[in-house]
């Protein structure tokens, strides 16, 4: 998590130039000694951290150091924006909701001055209201950390015909959720025929 808003920290800093304590605090949702802590490790891993005092100081980067997304046109940063303010629940119903939203505040950042503007003024311009993906369910939020992490599982696992399956994907359908097994990969797996899931210590492929 640390290393995740230092790098947000740094895409602030890079593209928003002088900011002070107050105002990183509250792009981070964090509070002032965490901001100081985060510049100082910034500081030690070699990064310019420039500190201003005073009644106008605050933090910067120097020798103009950048780290950029480059060679978007007009009409693909416009695409991106509205690609961005595209809601996505079914990421809430796999448990990285939260994570989306900090991945699209940084990919914003990274975007060069006039390309993350017209992203962002896109993404106002064109909205969304989401249709519901179905309320959260236990079984699915399990399958998708037993497909990142490469982990056999049981379904069925206290019937008389328990089956050991190897998750490879979730797919959201009319019918709604079903798991794609490596090992019939042609068949998904209806979510209603996955009761009684036992996650496995043991992977059948290591994770990325």
């Amino acid at each position: 998590m640390r290393a995740s808003r230092l790098l947000q920290l740094l895409l602030l800093l890079q593209n928003r130039g002088r900011m002070n304590c107050a105002q990183l605090a509250a792009e981070l949702e964090v509070n002032r000694r965490t901001v100081l802590r985060d510049l100082e490790a910034l500081g030690e891993a070699g990064l310019p951290v420039v500190v201003h005092r005073g009644a106008r100081g605050g933090v910067e980067l120097g020798f103009n150091y950048r780290t950029r997304l480059t060679g978007l046109s007009t009409e693909e940063a416009e695409a991106l924006g509205v690609i961005l303010s595209h809601p996505i629940p079914a990421l809430a119903a796999i448990g990285l909701d939260d994570a989306a939203r900090r991945a699209r505040a940084k990919l914003l950042e990274s975007l060069p001055d006039g390309v993350r503007e017209t992203a962002m003024r896109s993404s106002q311009q064109v909205r969304f209201v989401s249709k519901p993906v179905g309320g959260e369910d236990e079984r699915v939020l399990a399958l998708a950390k037993a497909i990142r992490q490469g982990r056999r599982v049981r379904i069925r696992a206290t019937s008389a015909a328990p089956r050991t399956v190897h998750p490879i994907a979730l797919v959201h359908g009319a019918r709604g959720w079903a798991v794609v097994d490596e090992l019939d990969p042609g068949r998904p797996i209806a979510l209603d025929a996955c009761d009684d899931l036992n996650i496995s210590a043991k992977r059948f492929r290591d994770p990325p």
